[in-house]
């Protein structure tokens, strides 16, 4: 039995009908399956129609590296649930091109980068070079996020930094399949944001586009990265507050400093104090919480992946505003470690865990 219904109910159409045929004026405008003919937005906008919710929905997940485009177009909700509870929804994916050949894998490490070569020969290079020996079957690339630090390296040392955009561009043109992406950044800021914008722009150019974690994304990043901060300063004594310095951000993200701040003392380190340098918890802020608990010396190091320009003039310059010159101030014995967090081996295997979680190793 041929059953034929005249309606302008998009999803019903979609999920009911064999065959779907749009008339707009008197004219018939196509003629085809549902998904053919409802996955066409200029045909639907041309007959005042709207997608069907369940291919928008779709179009959504799929623009923001969710789910593959590659996949079938969902035949209902039903389908569309049954694609996005296989997806980890820690990581985002991308990628529309279909494996023809064998495939062909790369990680690209995405750092803010520095202008310092001797803490980024420890730092960043030591990350890299950890993440090459642990997946020796990835090829390793390197991209940066400051346009300004690789400017900069550009102009004093002829030194080429590759962008995130320059270096996808890169690996399409060797032939790269996969693509793992895994950032150096402490948290889940703007340039982590930005940096998943411009890979997923290359979605066309590669069978699929994996994201790591940043280093503070889970509750159980924190607590590693404590123990790492507290196995890096074994002979801390009572009598000794460790201040640590991270950057900050106006991102919603920066409420992680306070939070980790409160964890280190809810993990009985109540001499380990986190501040920041452009956000909250600020350097007034930490100033008064290390009064009250009292110390005589203060211990400066930076939460920082390298021990970069703010390491070395904010935290331990000789400028009046610098966090050296404050604390000694306030009367405070004051010392520096310029050890950036990429220095510390526990922090590098973070970060090599972050990739296994995504490639499922």
């Amino acid at each position: 039995i041929t059953v034929l219904i005249s309606t302008h109910d998009v999803d019903f159409a979609y999920e009911w009908a064999d065959e779907v045929m749009v008339f707009h004026k008197g004219s018939l405008l196509a003629d085809g399956t549902p998904q053919d003919v409802f996955s066409r937005r200029d045909l639907l906008a041309r007959a005042n129609l709207k997608p069907p919710v369940v291919l928008e929905m779709f179009d959504r997940l799929c623009q923001k590296g969710i789910l593959k485009s590659s996949l079938a177009l969902p035949k209902n909700m039903a389908e569309l649930e049954s694609y996005i509870e296989k997806v980890n929804l820690n990581t985002l994916s991308g990628g529309k091109v279909t494996l023809k050949n064998a495939e062909k894998k790369a990680i690209l490490v995405v750092s803010f980068g520095t202008s310092h070569e001797d803490t980024r020969k420890v730092t960043i290079d030591a990350i890299e070079e950890a993440i090459g020996k642990t997946y020796p079957d990835y090829t390793i690339y390197r991209a940066w996020t400051s346009k300004m630090i690789i400017k900069k390296l550009k102009n004093r040392d002829n030194v080429i930094v590759p962008t995130v955009r320059e270096a996808m561009e890169k690996m399409a043109e060797d032939g790269i399949t996969d693509v793992v992406v895994q950032p150096t950044h402490v948290i889940n800021g703007i340039e982590n944001d930005l940096m998943k914008e411009d890979a997923l722009s290359y979605r066309d150019r590669f069978h699929s586009i994996l994201f790591g974690d940043p280093l503070l994304t889970t509750t159980e990043d924190s607590h590693r990265v404590i123990e790492a901060i507290a196995h890096e300063f074994p002979q801390l004594t009572d009598r000794q507050a460790l201040v640590l310095m991270g950057h900050g951000t106006t991102h919603f993200s920066n409420a992680i400093y306070a939070a980790l701040d409160y964890t280190f003392k809810d993990a009985g380190y109540p001499n380990i104090f986190l501040g920041t340098v452009e956000a909250y918890p600020s350097l007034d802020s930490i100033l008064k919480l290390v009064k009250c608990y009292g110390p005589e010396e203060i211990i400066l190091a930076p939460f920082m992946i390298v021990a970069g320009d703010h390491a070395k003039n904010d935290m331990a310059g000789d400028d009046p505003d610098s966090w050296y010159s404050r604390f000694t101030e306030e009367g405070y014995k004051v010392s520096t470690v310029l050890k950036g967090l990429g220095q510390y081996p526990e922090i590098r295997q973070i970060f090599i865990d972050h990739i296994g979680q995504v490639i499922g190793e």
